[in-house]
């Protein structure tokens, strides 16, 4: 099967979290590496402490000095993080923060090198990894500054089956979402969402909603006039563009009746407005996907959890779901780019003198060929 060369590089994320657990209880399956060649950026030793501190079952852990080394069949871990950082569970802690940006950094190397695959990230503590090199607010920023070098843009999209929930904005103040939510600004999100619903998901022509950012829609006007004046124009803007989006619909509404059953995806306006529902009803096997970038990154939907970290008790469910889709995207991907390679040309017939020519890509009542 093709999905065994599949190299997944997965960075272990904050070491005080339960990011080791739910990468542990993953690939206790031994089935799990018939499908993929996973190498787990991190330290054996971590891992070990964690393996026995919990005590999960036993993985059969090969350490590899490079990528390029990886075996298939097995489970391996390139040691890129020193083996006396401390690991103190459940606590926020500096050390912490540098041994996630380590394993992080090393794994995007690796992938702009191409000797991985996908990318797979266990949950990071957003405030620890701050250093010089990543000044940003999450994961999506920091793979956009180094996979966007064409203009490329990321886009935040929360899946669960066929829930897929997009951001127009991300990791932001709440007050300043309403500057953020512009007409150019939702097209360009409803561009790269519609992209990626077709070139990763293999959907023909994708419906996507487009959620209101007032309440009620704003209530023609009572309570805000963005629909009017922008939501509303960035979805006819899109239709120019062969987009199939609708709305804007009142979020409550929207999930409340579960009309979200009816499209392929949704674009929200801000954060808490699209992934609350979407935790709500996918907390256990949601996942993050990180679409409109030359590369496939996939999360777990949950964060590092240190309340629960070393109780073993974490769910490494959404993990698990975060790595199929990976697996998925990168295959949907490879299709795609073999389907569109070489797109058919306008083709011609020419009949009489040369004077008429007939278009052989439309029908034709008056010739038969």
């Amino acid at each position: 099967m093709e999905e065994q060369t599949i190299r997944v590089g997965i960075t272990h994320g904050d070491i005080n979290g339960i990011g080791y657990e739910i990468i542990l209880k993953t690939f206790s399956d031994n089935r799990m590496t018939e499908l993929c060649t996973p190498i787990i950026y991190g330290s054996s030793k971590i891992a070990a402490y964690h393996r026995k501190a919990l005590g999960l079952p036993s993985v059969n852990i090969s350490n590899i000095g490079r990528a390029e080394d990886a075996g298939a069949n097995r489970v391996n871990i390139l040691n890129c993080v020193h083996d006396e950082t401390k690991v103190e569970l459940s606590k926020s802690t500096e050390i912490a923060g540098t041994a996630a940006f380590k394993a992080l950094e090393v794994a995007v190397s690796d992938l702009k090198r191409g000797v991985i695959d996908v990318l797979l990230t266990a949950p990071i503590n957003k405030h620890t990894i701050q250093n010089k090199k990543f000044h940003f607010p999450g994961h999506t920023e920091y793979l956009e500054e180094h996979f966007g070098d064409t203009g490329a843009k990321a886009l935040m999209i929360l899946l669960s089956g066929d829930l897929r929930v997009a951001l127009v904005t991300g990791h932001i103040p709440l007050s300043e979402v309403a500057s953020k939510v512009t007409k150019e600004n939702i097209t360009e999100k409803l561009e790269i969402f519609n992209h990626s619903l077709i070139q990763d998901f293999n959907i023909i022509k994708p419906r996507i909603a487009v959620l209101s950012l007032n309440p009620h829609a704003g209530d023609e006007g009572l309570i805000g006039d963005e629909e009017e004046k922008i939501i509303i124009p960035a979805i006819a803007e899109a239709e120019k563009k062969g987009i199939m989006s609708f709305g804007p619909y009142a979020a409550d509404g929207f999930f409340g009746s579960q009309m979200y059953e009816k499209f392929d995806g949704i674009l929200a306006m801000y954060h808490d407005q699209g992934l609350a529902p979407f935790k709500t009803l996918a907390m256990e096997n949601g996942l993050n996907y990180t679409a409109g970038l030359s590369v496939v990154r996939t999360s777990p939907a949950h964060g590092t959890a240190y309340d629960i970290a070393g109780q073993n008790i974490a769910s490494e469910e959404s993990f698990r779901q975060a790595l199929y889709a990976a697996l998925d995207i990168y295959h949907n991907r490879k299709i795609y780019s073999e389907a569109t390679r070489n797109p058919l040309r306008k083709q011609y017939f020419d009949k009489g003198n040369g004077d008429e020519k007939l278009d052989l890509t439309k029908d034709s009542e008056d010739e038969t060929l």
